[in-house]
């Protein structure tokens, strides 16, 4: 299941926008601790470019990843 976040922000980079449902299967796989490291450094990416303008978030929350914190741990 690990790639599946890799290919949802992919997807996210390439159309500018996340989806809600993309955000809301990274949050189940996340939650499932189906992910690898390389899945954390992608989703941190990920929230710079939405922080940045890069990406839009169809979803409304401020905080989009708060199953991430700022060590990387779920």
């Amino acid at each position: 299941m690990a790639p599946m976040i890799n290919c949802l922000i992919q997807s996210a980079f390439q159309t500018g926008c996340l989806s809600v449902a993309s955000e809301a299967l990274m949050r189940q796989v996340l939650s499932m601790r189906g992910y690898q490291g390389y899945d954390l450094a992608a989703l941190k990416q990920l929230e710079t470019a939405i922080q940045s303008g890069q990406i839009q978030r169809e979803a409304n929350s401020s905080n989009p990843f708060a199953l991430v914190d700022r060590r990387g741990k779920v």
